[in-house]
């Protein structure tokens, strides 16, 4: 009689039971991927109706802001007009983020059109004497050589109180303006320094290179200017528009009697967007325009005379 045998042990491929026990955790893992993807879709499908909304937002109010601004200057007190525009530009700056690049442009165009506006409506309501200078070739004497233009101006306070000033096709001169300008114009000028007190209202600059300008005014504008530098004090946002390789630092320059020139203009002295400047050819919101920069503090100009 055979004794009954032990069991014996069984090796051999994955009881159904422990197969049971792994798939449902693959597929958990696979449940959990999808519903984090289809949240992460509904994420972004919110986010994208929170920025149509926004820029729904952005459109009627700026519309309405600057249909105001427009009345106001047509008929109404100049100084709200000028508290509006400067509303409608913070309106502005501070929705660039989620605002495509098309209204970014048409936004900016429209402030700086109201700027001119502004600017040529206060012109119209007190009109200036206007003082310009340009430098011409002189005449020479009869076999001798042509006399280089003057290469140093300057004007005080009488002169410039509340005054046009136009500084065209200057070559190699420096510029001192003590006193309160109306507005200033500044015209394809090379390799020139303007040092230049509170200005009232507007500065243009257009056409200029390797200049070094000191600037405080309300609305600068700079036009087809290369290889410059400014030290501004603005109370709006400054504005590029075909520049290149243009920086910027605070206002720097001071002379005797400039605290009553800048009360005299009506500038704010403690409101300066010297490092605020909007470049009307560079709308990517998400990379800085490479068409100007700030003046590193260790290279800014301290002393000026």
């Amino acid at each position: 009689v055979e004794e009954p045998r032990a069991p014996a042990a069984f090796v051999g491929p994955l009881q159904p039971e422990m197969a049971a026990v792994v798939l449902p955790e693959r597929l958990q893992r696979r449940e959990a991927e999808r519903q984090q993807g289809v949240e992460r879709q509904r994420q972004k499908k919110e986010a994208q109706v929170v920025k149509e909304e926004q820029s729904e937002f952005f459109v009627a109010a700026f519309a309405r802001e600057r249909e105001a601004v427009e009345s106001l200057l047509a008929a109404g007190p100049l100084e709200e007009a000028a508290a509006r525009l400067q509303g409608l530009q913070k309106l502005l700056t501070e929705s660039v983020r989620f605002l495509a690049p098309y209204e970014v442009r048409q936004g900016q165009e429209a402030v700086a059109r109201l700027q001119g506006d502004l600017a040529a409506r206060r012109q119209q309501l007190q009109p200036k004497k206007k003082f310009a200078f340009r430098s011409l070739k002189k005449e020479a004497a009869p076999g001798g050589e042509p006399r280089p233009a003057e290469p140093e101006l300057e004007l005080g306070p009488a002169e410039l109180l509340q005054r046009d000033v136009v500084l065209s096709e200057l070559r190699g001169c420096r510029v001192r303006l003590r006193g309160n300008a109306n507005t200033l114009r500044v015209r394809d000028c090379r390799g020139c320094t303007v040092l230049c007190g509170p200005v009232s209202t507007s500065v243009l600059v257009d056409g200029c290179s390797d200049c070094l300008l000191v600037l405080a005014c309300q609305q600068l504008r700079t036009h087809r200017t290369r290889n410059s530098r400014f030290y501004v004090q603005v109370t709006s946002r400054a504005v590029i528009e075909d520049c290149a390789k243009v920086s910027f630092a605070p206002y720097a320059w001071s002379y005797p009697g400039i605290e009553r020139d800048f009360k005299s203009s009506g500038l704010d002295r403690n409101r300066n967007n010297w490092n605020l400047v909007d470049d009307f050819d560079w709308l990517a919101t998400d990379k800085p325009s490479p068409n100007w920069s700030l003046i590193p503090e260790q290279e800014r100009i301290s002393c000026w005379d």
